[in-house]
């Protein structure tokens, strides 16, 4: 079995996999302050609370797009688990091409999406993701990645919105009745749930039009369930893809 660590802006998972299967998932705040000692107390602490036996791992590979924390994390690991985590980045191997100008620059929760989505849903692939920013890559009919785009998260987007303006409160992401809404609030939700819904429909026709063929579209992240089923293309949803990414990374690099 082995832990898998997907580190966010504003979140941690955690998965135990075993021989493919995800037979835990577990959540837990991100926080850039923590020690590696903090954070192995507190991984101890959510695995034993989900009956996982933490020296039942014989592996762990972590992706992360927040630097600082990942070398405390990795130390975690070796504390609790005795294991040398993979850490993805520039020289893994991932059976994908990548064709940006600085391939060393490529965050590696883009790198474990697009494994993710080429090897379970095949090529072209728009890989979208829902968090903290929003996301959008394209891996070519060649397995080659190609690029894309990134945009303020939702909630991000909401949270600027509200801070900056003197009316308009903070409130969750949920989709109003109408497009056209008929008070505040709603007209809020129309703006982040619809908007982002009609700038995912017309991003996917732009790259698909410059990739010249029409793609699978895969969609993860926390998000992706208030959003996605309001766009108008056809969009599979798949908050484990990630984790999915982590063992097909994890067997590619130890087999």
């Amino acid at each position: 079995m082995i832990l898998a660590i997907d580190v966010g802006n504003s979140n941690i998972v955690l998965g135990a996999i075993e021989n493919g299967e995800i037979s835990r998932i577990i959540h837990m705040h991100t926080d850039d302050e923590y020690t590696a000692a903090e954070y192995g107390v507190k991984l101890r602490q959510l695995l034993e609370f989900y009956d996982v036996d933490v020296r039942a791992f014989d592996g762990a590979i972590i992706a992360s797009v927040v630097p600082p924390i990942t070398d405390a994390l990795k130390k975690a690991v070796k504390y609790l688990t005795g294991l040398d985590a993979l850490v993805v980045g520039p020289g893994m191997k991932t059976g994908m091409n990548v064709r940006i100008d600085d391939p060393g620059t490529l965050a590696g929760d883009l790198v474990v999406g697009s494994v993710a989505a080429m090897t379970c849903y095949g090529t072209p692939v728009i890989v979208l993701d829902l968090g903290t920013a929003t996301t959008m890559v394209v891996v070519d009919g060649s397995s080659t990645y190609r690029g894309g785009a990134i945009m303020p998260g939702v909630k991000l987007g909401l949270q600027a919105l509200s801070a900056g303006t003197s009316l308009l409160p903070d409130i969750s992401v949920s989709a109003p009745k109408k497009v056209i809404a008929t008070n505040t609030v709603d007209a809020m939700r129309s703006g982040a749930v619809y908007a982002t819904a009609a700038m995912i429909d017309g991003m996917i026709d732009r790259m698909e039009e410059e990739l010249g063929r029409k793609c699978q579209v895969v969609a993860t992240g926390g998000l992706s369930k208030a959003v996605v089923p309001w766009c108008k293309h056809e969009i599979i949803y798949d908050d484990r893809l990630l984790l999915k990414g982590l063992w097909i990374l994890y067997e590619k690099n130890t087999k």
